[in-house]
């Protein structure tokens, strides 16, 4: 029987405040590792409304996005399983609101932190993804598209 390909669909922000990024610490089967706020999308929702949702349960912060800074896919084995995966991110910029104090963080995320692009440079070998760097550059370098180049049907948004 052909197993279908299905490369998980993820979303991430970039979030820059006085020349830092907002990043998160978090363990993984490879010990610590650093990341955008970032996670899956779930159903019944867009990515953009995953991407502020992932940013506020791994930072505490509010979040709306304002533009796509891209999309990407990349493709990894984890070393501890050999398990081979595949991710689609959208990764999205925007505003950053409120931290909602006393907010617990997801479960695996250590702490948010902020870090300037060269500490996130030099910080290479403690990414969970090589997506981490390249997101922040391409933020850098301006790259930014309205989010109308995403379009959610109403059928997500419904329950059958």
């Amino acid at each position: 029987m052909d197993m279908r390909w299905k490369p998980s669909v993820t979303v991430a922000a970039i979030i820059e405040r006085e020349g830092r990024f907002l990043l998160v610490e978090e363990e993984t089967s490879e010990g610590l590792k650093l990341n955008n706020p970032a996670g899956h999308l779930d159903p019944g929702e867009s990515p953009a409304q995953a991407c502020a949702r992932e940013t506020l349960e791994e930072t505490a912060y509010r979040f709306e996005p304002t533009a796509l800074v891209g999309v990407y896919l990349s493709r990894a084995k984890r070393a501890a399983t050999g398990e081979d995966f595949t991710y689609l991110r959208f990764a999205f910029c925007g505003r950053l609101g409120e931290r909602e104090p006393g907010r617990s963080l997801d479960t695996g995320i250590v702490r948010a932190l902020w870090l300037t692009p060269q500490e996130i440079r030099a910080s290479a070998a403690r990414h969970r993804s090589p997506l981490l760097l390249r997101c922040v550059e391409d933020y850098l370098a301006g790259v930014r598209h309205p989010l109308s180049v995403i379009t959610t049907d109403d059928s997500v948004f419904t329950t059958r």
